[in-house]
């Protein structure tokens, strides 16, 4: 039986893409033998050479979606919304017969027949909390999506020439970075979030501060 795996990366950060991954694998073998787990259970270096193996190994993609797309659609639709039009995107690149995604809502059920719908019936889909513990193939989609999360991220900070962490609104460096910015030029860097509450409350303290209050 072919089947997939799907899961993502950068949901909650403050900058940068949300990312999300999907390996297409007929057997967990190889990837058990590999020794793939959870992303976040990973150091980085270990990370970019289980991606090496799973890219040769598997099929596999990624399906991106910048900060201001993401701050678009936040208008009219929830981040769950947004994730699952993602995956069942990621689903339309590498379809199979079972998916297996990381769910991100509450409701495992809905969100498994929700997605089943968008990828018009065609699949098994079987969306659990911790899938990326539970199976392989998602923890090997959680591995390409961090993985390439983690070099949009690299590419960021390349090109503002300066460190601006993980992206993530409990990093000091990235929230430095982004209030830094916000008080030199009255507005968010590129790539962040501006409908995230972090960035909405630096916004608003600094529209009602003056420059010489900061």
């Amino acid at each position: 039986m072919v089947y997939c795996g799907i899961d993502e990366a950068g949901r909650g950060s403050v900058m940068g893409p949300l990312v999300v991954g999907i390996v297409r694998t007929d057997g967990d073998e190889g990837l058990v033998s590999m020794g793939v787990k959870d992303s976040k259970k990973l150091t980085p270096k270990k990370r970019e050479a289980l991606y090496a193996e799973i890219v040769d190994c598997c099929d596999a993609c990624v399906i991106e979606m910048p900060a201001s797309e993401i701050d678009r659609l936040r208008k009219s639709v929830t981040l769950n919304e947004i994730e699952l039009g993602m995956f069942a995107e990621a689903f339309d690149k590498l379809s199979a017969e079972t998916v297996f995604a990381d769910c991100p809502d509450v409701n495992e059920r809905g969100f498994s027949g929700s997605m089943a719908a968008r990828c018009g019936g065609r699949c098994k889909v079987i969306a659990e909390h911790r899938a990326d513990d539970r199976y392989p193939v998602v923890s090997a989609a959680s591995i390409v999506a961090k993985v390439t999360r983690d070099r949009r991220i690299a590419e960021i900070s390349e090109e503002f020439g300066i460190d601006i962490g993980s992206g993530y609104p409990s990093d000091r460096i990235t929230m430095d970075f982004i209030e830094k910015w916000i008080k030199e030029n009255g507005r968010a860097p590129k790539h962040t979030r501006c409908s995230w509450e972090p960035v909405r409350h630096l916004m608003s303290l600094a529209a009602n501060t003056k420059i010489s209050d900061w």
